[in-house]
């Protein structure tokens, strides 16, 4: 919800990722990871942020929060949505080194039917070279 929330209302007020992301003291790819959904920004920045955009918190996080001052809830909400994004990450993580084991593990099995082949290859001509000694 938030980065969503971000991205229409960064657009809306006409800043770049860059304008917005100067105006914060942060780099671009912050305000990009927080319009992807990959990292949130903490209380302060969010409260700094939803001054430049001019809109309550609770309408930068699309939900209900009725003392904006109140910072407890604020990091409480971030708190939830980092463990959110934490999840994701360690699920994706999780998918990652799994195929990259299965990418391995094929790896190694057309290494071996490679060599398998090359010895197939060496004993037939073996075979074929012993025939023709013996029979002439």
């Amino acid at each position: 919800m938030f980065a969503e929330n971000l991205k229409t209302l960064r657009k809306q007020k006409g800043f770049t990722q860059e304008e917005l992301a100067i105006r914060l003291h942060v780099v671009r790819q912050t305000v990009s990871k927080w319009e992807k959904g990959l990292s949130v920004p903490d209380a302060e920045l969010l409260i700094e942020l939803s001054n430049i955009l001019e809109v309550s918190v609770s309408d930068l996080l699309g939900s209900k929060i009725t003392d904006e001052e109140d910072v407890d809830i604020i990091a409480e909400q971030l708190a939830r949505l980092n463990e959110q994004l934490a999840l994701a990450n360690q699920s994706f993580h999780k998918f990652i080194t799994i195929l990259k084991e299965v990418m391995l593990a094929l790896i190694v099995i057309l290494f071996l039917a490679a060599i398998f082949d090359r010895w197939c290859d060496i004993w037939y001509e073996f075979g074929n070279n012993l025939y023709h000694m013996i029979n002439g």
